[in-house]
């Protein structure tokens, strides 16, 4: 089979240790001609949802690759290994919900496949340090061109672990709907579509605090609420010059509204 040129590699491993280096000498031991694309090491730990989103918004821009992906409380236990084979990439991790959004940004999942062939593995497997001796070992034999169906017994797609829908409801001048993710600036990305701001008049009220429909972070004024349609299409809330996530005192998971 043909091979990838590019690994792209998720996680929440940090920078503060060799985790990710150790990944990206693993690989390039196996695949030295493979380029990778760090998208993010900064995941908080254990944040399968964080990871899952980060990595279906971003790999609709990244050219053809294995993604690699690993964010993985349950490193060690019965949970699955996986290869997820997709029109536009595969997608290697753990079975835990973290690459199935992903998985349907590249076209829907067309073949899934247990990893269970332990000579693509290190030689020595830690329980602890799966994305090392499990996932790079793998992503770096398919970049080379190994078929996903060697990997071990194939999955049925639709038996992979997803993660609970987010809730999102709107009807004529509101809307509301969960914390999707919170990014580095405080701007709070909700589960609505940016279609749905097309309810929504131009003044608005989100968590008692006034707001503004606009298009750009400065259509508010200094110090006040923007609603807007960000770079993934959602629904997100900003502060101009400031950070809404401390202004609405929200977390991912909670329930924002909208009128």
């Amino acid at each position: 089979m043909p091979g990838y040129d590019y690994i792209s590699f998720t996680t929440d491993y940090g920078l503060s240790d060799g985790f990710v280096a150790a990944c990206h000498g693993t690989i390039a031991r196996t695949a030295p001609a493979a380029r990778v694309i760090d998208v993010t090491h900064l995941i908080a730990p254990g944040d399968v949802t964080r990871g899952a989103a980060v990595l279906a918004q971003t790999v609709p821009y990244l050219p053809d690759a294995v993604h690699l992906a690993v964010v993985d409380p349950g490193v060690g236990t019965p949970r699955r290994a996986v290869v997820v084979q997709t029109p536009r990439g595969l997608l290697v991790g753990p079975d835990n919900g973290l690459l199935v959004w992903a998985a349907q940004a590249l076209g829907g999942p067309s073949a899934a496949y247990e990893l269970a062939s332990e000579d693509w593995f290190a030689p020595s497997v830690s329980r602890t340090f799966h994305g090392r001796d499990v996932f790079a070992p793998v992503a770096a034999r398919l970049a080379r061109g190994a078929n996903p169906a060697d990997a071990g017994p194939a999955v049925v797609p639709d038996s992979l672990v997803q993660l609970p829908e987010p809730v999102v409801a709107w009807g004529d001048g509101w809307l509301e709907a969960e914390v999707l993710t919170v990014d580095r600036f405080g701007n709070v990305q909700l589960a609505a579509p940016g279609s749905a701001l097309e309810l929504l008049p131009d003044r608005l009220t989100v968590g008692g605090c006034r707001a503004t429909r606009g298009t750009t972070f400065a259509d508010a004024p200094s110090g006040g609420l923007v609603v807007y349609a960000d770079s993934a299409d959602r629904v997100a809330i900003a502060v101009n010059g400031g950070r809404a996530v401390v202004m609405l005192a929200v977390t991912p998971g909670d329930l924002v509204r909208i009128s």
